[in-house]
């Protein structure tokens, strides 16, 4: 039997790579004559690069001083792809792991524009930005900032960095902003989310960056006040990603936001992978009713079900019922007797979870 193994990272954890090795490992040392194809994947947030690095021949690593989140200087890598393309991920420059501490206002982009503005140096003609992972809810300010758009008071004085400052917005002014590359930009997205409102930037991911109910509000007001200066489209579908840095770059530079999982998963061969294969093994951290939403194992499941393959779900943690059509799921936290276990040494228990799926799982009949 052929057996694809696409999972995304286990965030915090181990990275997509690692993960399918591991799976693979342990579904081989149980049924050593299937085939195992490992396409690792990401969703538009962390390892978007490492994916597409791996996919696309040709691809070379470069990597820049920026400023990272906390104002920081922080190494940032990313990708030159032939054809004039450059691929940032924003995670790289202004994600929250870079933080010492959550800072919800404080927390700027700044490192993101910068790293884009290198990359531009360097000849780039189009852009492709992974939006997943941030630290701010800055509305992609410190990025555009960076690119020469100024962010002003009542006063005409610049804000300071950081999502906090936008509630003191008045105007702003995009005359010195470097121009947009001739080829474009992109945006990947793993959410949906708007810009504002209560499935938007601040109110669902605000407190997941440390953000109290208080700070939600400001953060909400001050985004709101970005789109009043602004304009373009805050109820676009993943404006909100990133702290509302989809949104910012759609509306100053003209960009793109698109499904970041749908995207990558195309560049890394999935389809191709798929046909002709007896299984498709996905996985993440954890499955949740949003997994369903722009994130890899809902855009696996889809491709699955389109090729008529078989699929099985490997999670940190299973949260919510995977679709009728995925019969298998195991949660590593299950398998470890919890969740420390499990985060303490997620490749032992991937190999683990490959192990129980490729005993239970038999070519023609399902599970046993």
């Amino acid at each position: 039997m052929r057996v694809v193994i696409a999972p995304d990272s286990f965030k915090g954890s181990i990275a997509a790579a690692e993960a399918a090795a591991a799976l693979a490992a342990g579904w081989r040392a149980v049924r050593p004559g299937d085939e195992v194809v490992c396409v690792p994947l990401a969703d538009g947030g962390e390892g978007a690069l490492d994916v597409l690095a791996a996919a696309v021949s040709g691809a070379r690593w470069h990597q820049e001083r920026v400023t990272g989140p906390a104002g920081q200087p922080v190494d940032c890598e990313w990708l030159e792809l032939p054809g004039g393309v450059a691929a940032v991920e924003l995670a790289r420059a202004s994600g929250l792991p870079l933080l010492a501490r959550p800072d919800p206002l404080g927390a700027q982009t700044t490192g993101l524009g910068q790293v884009i503005g290198r990359a531009l140096d360097t000849g780039a003609r189009q852009v492709t930005i992974a939006l997943g992972g941030s630290a701010s809810t800055d509305g992609g300010t410190g990025a555009l900032a960076a690119l020469g758009a100024r962010f002003l008071d009542a006063a005409g004085a610049p804000l300071r960095p950081g999502g906090g400052a936008l509630r003191d917005l008045a105007a702003v002014d995009l005359a010195g902003l470097r121009p947009a590359p001739r080829g474009g930009v992109s945006c990947l997205s793993d959410v949906r989310a708007p810009l504002l409102g209560p499935a938007g930037a601040a109110a669902v991911f605000g407190p997941q960056k440390g953000a109290s109910p208080a700070q939600v509000a400001l953060l909400e007001d001050g985004l709101a006040r970005l789109a009043r200066c602004l304009g373009g489209d805050p109820a676009a579908a993943g404006a909100g990603a990133a702290g509302g840095t989809g949104y910012g770059f759609a509306a100053a530079w003209g960009a793109q936001i698109e499904p970041g999982a749908e995207q990558l998963s195309r560049l890394a061969g999935l389809d191709q992978a798929l046909a002709g294969a007896g299984l498709v093994i996905t996985g993440e951290g954890r499955y949740d009713e949003t997994s369903g939403t722009g994130k890899v194992a809902g855009t696996v499941f889809a491709a699955a079900a389109a090729a008529r393959v078989p699929a099985a779900l490997v999670a940190g943690q299973v949260a919510a019922a995977p679709p009728a059509t995925v019969p298998w799921a195991l949660g590593l936290a299950d398998l470890a007797g919890g969740a420390g276990p499990a985060l303490a040494d997620p490749g032992h228990w991937l190999t683990q979870a490959g192990r129980d799926l490729a005993a239970r799982i038999s070519p023609g009949r399902g599970a046993r």
